[in-house]
């Protein structure tokens, strides 16, 4: 099991990933604009879907936030957790929604097997994901 923090910008994605590439030596492993994917609904074209960053070891994603009017702190910020198997990535995500707030059913997307997004009982919010096999 992996977490990896995913920051949700107010539509400074770009800039982030430019500053991330220059002051941490980021690498850009993929990057998907609203306009590229099957999602055209989610935002303005131009504003990045989904980055994910190689910094040394780790992994950071980010994206534009699609809703303009977060404005708790928190609301930026979201845990991922990547599984490669889909029974556990359900199994995590039930274990999560425990007296939480299901924001997003876990199901099959384009880009996974299983994926899913909750708040749980502390406020805290994360997106469980099952990348599809390659």
């Amino acid at each position: 099991m992996t977490v990896n923090p995913y920051l949700a910008l107010k539509g400074t994605s770009r800039d982030a990933i430019e500053f991330y590439k220059t002051v941490l030596d980021a690498r850009v492993l993929f990057v998907q604009t609203v306009g590229e994917s099957p999602m055209p609904d989610m935002g303005p074209a131009e504003n990045i879907m989904h980055c994910t960053l190689g910094i040394g070891d780790s992994i950071i994603m980010l994206s534009d936030d699609p809703n303009p009017q977060s404005t708790v702190a928190a609301s930026n910020i979201t845990l991922a957790i990547s599984l490669d198997q889909v029974d556990k990535a359900k199994q995590v995500f039930e274990n999560l929604s425990k007296n939480g707030t299901v924001t997003m059913p876990m199901e099959k997307t384009f880009w996974a097997e299983a994926f899913g997004m909750v708040t749980d009982q502390f406020g805290i919010q994360w997106a469980i994901n099952c990348e599809a096999k390659k």
